[in-house]
C-alpha cells in the first residue's frame, strides 16, 4: 500500500489513513516467512537512526523513568495493574503540600517540588489497541485524544519527511521510506511521552525483546518478565529456551530484572542472561497471598500479574526516592492500584439485558492463556437457556487453540452454538482503526480459516450447530436473534475482541 499525500489540513482521518499505509501486507509478510530471514538483526540499529531523524538520542529517553515489560501472557495486565499503582502516587506530595500549607509557605515548597520523590505524568505505551489505535499511547490511563494523536503523529511524519539517512550508513532507509506500523508507533510515543513530560512511563514489549522495537530504551528503571510460553517462533524460536533468550534481551546493565515463576527451560536461560548482562540483580516474584484483595481483573491466574505488577512498582518508586515497602503488608496506594486496575478485553463481562445476553470476553491466543480464560468462563458461566462460542483466530494455530479450550469447557458444559468468524468487523469492511493489511482478501471472502476451524470443532462435537459468518457484525446479529437467555464466549484473538467491542458499541444496530 503506497504512502498517501496528505491534505493541507489534516484529520485524524488523515492521520489512521497515514498510519494503515505503514503496515506490511500479505504478500511481503509470506515472502519474509518463506524466505526464513525476518532481518531482525537490523531492528535495533534502524530504530535508533529513525529516533535520530525525529530529533532524540535514545539515551534522552531516559528522563522518562521507564519500566520495561516482556512476556509470552500477561504482560499487558501487569503493564496495567503497574499504571494503576502508580497513578496513586502522582502529583502525591503536591497534593498534601496544597492541603496543608499556608499560600506563603506554599511558594517555597512549590521550588523544592522537583528535588522530591514525584510523579506528574504516567504513561503507557502498550500493543495492540482493541477499537482505537490512540489506546496505546495512554498519560494518565486515558489514550490520546484525537487532536492530540492528530498532532503529534504529524509532527514525526514531518520529521522523517524532512530528513534522511546517510545512503552508505543505512542503504535500506531509502528517501521518502517511514518505519513499518508498530516502529512508527513505538516512535510516536516516545515523541508524545516527551513532549508531555510523562515522567513515569511503562512500556510493553511488541514481539520478544532483544529485537523488539522498544528496546532501544538504555536506563529503564527495572525490567520485568510475565509467564513465558511458545509463541511467534518465527521470530522467537520453538523452544523455551530460545524464546527466554529473546524476552530478556531487554535486561540491562545495573539495571533490576525481575521475573515472574518460569518453567525450568526458560528459567535457567533467564539467568544466565541475568549475569551475562550484569543486571543489578535478578529476582523471582514471591507467591504473596492476594485473597484479601478484589483484583480489578478478573480471573484466577491475574494473581501471578499482580504479583509481577507490586514488584515492578515498588523497584520503580524506590529508584525514584519514594519510601516503599512491600515485604510484608501492601502499601494502601498499591491495594488501591491493584483493585480498580482496568484492562478491557480480558477477562470481561457485558450484560446486555435488553436482549438477555451475556458476554464474555477474553483475547487469549496461546494454549495457556486459552486454558486459563476457558476455565474463567466455566466459572462464571450462568446457567442461561443457550451457550455460544465467538471463535477466530487469523495467524496462529487455532486448531490447537479450539482442542484446548473444548479440552477445558466440555467437562462442565456444552455449547449450542459455535460460531467461526472473520475479524472483519462490519459486513462492508473494517472500522478505520482496525484496518488489517496481513491478511489477504482472498483469505477473509473465502474463509477458508474459518471452514478449517468448523471441521475441527465437528470432530470433536458433533452435536453443537457450526457456523461460519463473514465478519463480526453479521455474528453478533445471529446471536441477538437467539431466543432465551444466552451467554457467550468470546475468545481467540484480541483482534476479535477489539472489532466485536466497536460493534457492540453501535446502538443502531438491528435486533
Amino acid at each position: 500500500m503506497g504512502q498517501p499525500d496528505m491534505p493541507l489540513h489534516r484529520s485524524y482521518k488523515d492521520a489512521i489513513r497515514a498510519l494503515n499505509s505503514l503496515q506490511s501486507n500479505y504478500a511481503t509478510i509470506e515472502a519474509i516467512r518463506k524466505s526464513g530471514n525476518n532481518r531482525s538483526a537490523n531492528n535495533i540499529p534502524e530504530m535508533v537512526e529513525w529516533t535520530r531523524r525525529i530529533g532524540y538520542s535514545p539515551t534522552e529517553f531516559n528522563r522518562l523513568n521507564i519500566i520495561h515489560v516482556t512476556g509470552t501472557k500477561g504482560k499487558g495486565s501487569t503493564c496495567a495493574f503497574v499504571q494503576s499503582i502508580l497513578k496513586r502516587y502522582k502529583n502525591k506530595d503536591f497534593a498534601t503540600a496544597s492541603r496543608n500549607s499556608s499560600s506563603s509557605t506554599l511558594a517555597s515548597s512549590r521550588s523544592n517540588e522537583l528535588e522530591k520523590p514525584h510523579i506528574t505524568k504516567v504513561g503507557l505505551y502498550s500493543s495492540p489497541h482493541l477499537k482505537s489505535v490512540r489506546e496505546r499511547i495512554r498519560i494518565n490511563g486515558k489514550p490520546l485524544t484525537e487532536d492530540l494523536f492528530t498532532k503529534y503523529f504529524f509532527e514525526v511524519w514531518d520529521r522523517l519527511e524532512n530528513s534522511e539517512s546517510n545512503p552508505s550508513t543505512f542503504p535500506q532507509l531509502s528517501p521518502g521510506l517511514k518505519p513499518a506500523y508498530f516502529k512508527y508507533l513505538t516512535l510516536l510515543s516516545f515523541h508524545v511521552f516527551m513532549s508531555e513530560n510523562v515522567d513515569s512511563a511503562i512500556y510493553e514489549v511488541g514481539v520478544g525483546g532483544e529485537f523488539d522495537s522498544t528496546n532501544i530504551i538504555e536506563k529503564p528503571t527495572v525490567t520485568g518478565v510475565s509467564a513465558l510460553g511458545i509463541d511467534h517462533t518465527f521470530m522467537l524460536g520453538n523452544t523455551l529456551t530460545d524464546i527466554a533468550w529473546n524476552k530478556s534481551g531487554i535486561f540491562k546493565e545495573g539495571v533490576p530484572a525481575v521475573s515472574v515463576p518460569q518453567p525450568e527451560e526458560g528459567m535457567n536461560e533467564l539467568v544466565r542472561r541475568a549475569e551475562e548482562r550484569k543486571v543489578k540483580f535478578f529476582k523471582v516474584v514471591p507467591d504473596r497471598d492476594l485473597s484479601d484483595i478484589k483484583l480489578g481483573l478478573a480471573g484466577a491466574f491475574q494473581k501471578e500479574n499482580a504479583n509481577l505488577a507490586i514488584e515492578l512498582a515498588a523497584i520503580h518508586l524506590q529508584k525514584l526516592g519514594f519510601k516503599v515497602d512491600v515485604k510484608d503488608d501492601l502499601p494502601d496506594e498499591f491495594v488501591e492500584g491493584l483493585s480498580s486496575a482496568t484492562w478491557p478485553g480480558r477477562c470481561q463481562i457485558i450484560e446486555e439485558p435488553e436482549n438477555q445476553i451475556t458476554w464474555y470476553l477474553d483475547g487469549a491466543h496461546t494454549k495457556e492463556s486459552i486454558e486459563a480464560s476457558s476455565q474463567w468462563f466455566t466459572e462464571k458461566q450462568t446457567k442461561s437457556d443457550q451457550t455460544v462460542l465467538l471463535f477466530n483466530q487469523q495467524t496462529r494455530d487455532g486448531e490447537a487453540l479450539i482442542k484446548q479450550l473444548h479440552g477445558v469447557v466440555y467437562p462442565k458444559l456444552k455449547f449450542n452454538h459455535v460460531i467461526f468468524t472473520t475479524n472483519l468487523t462490519w459486513s462492508d469492511g473494517y472500522s478505520d482503526d482496525l484496518v488489517s493489511l496481513n491478511i489477504s482478501k482472498e483469505e477473509i471472502d473465502n474463509m477458508d480459516v474459518q471452514k478449517a476451524l468448523a471441521e475441527t470443532w465437528n470432530s470433536l462435537d458433533k452435536a453443537s450447530r457450526k457456523h461460519i459468518f463473514h465478519d463480526i457484525e453479521t455474528s453478533i446479529n445471529f446471536i441477538r436473534s437467539l431466543e432465551g437467555s444466552v451467554d457467550v464466549f468470546v475468545t481467540g484473538s484480541l483482534h476479535l475482541v477489539g472489532g466485536f467491542l466497536v460493534v457492540l458499541d453501535r446502538k443502531d444496530l438491528p435486533n
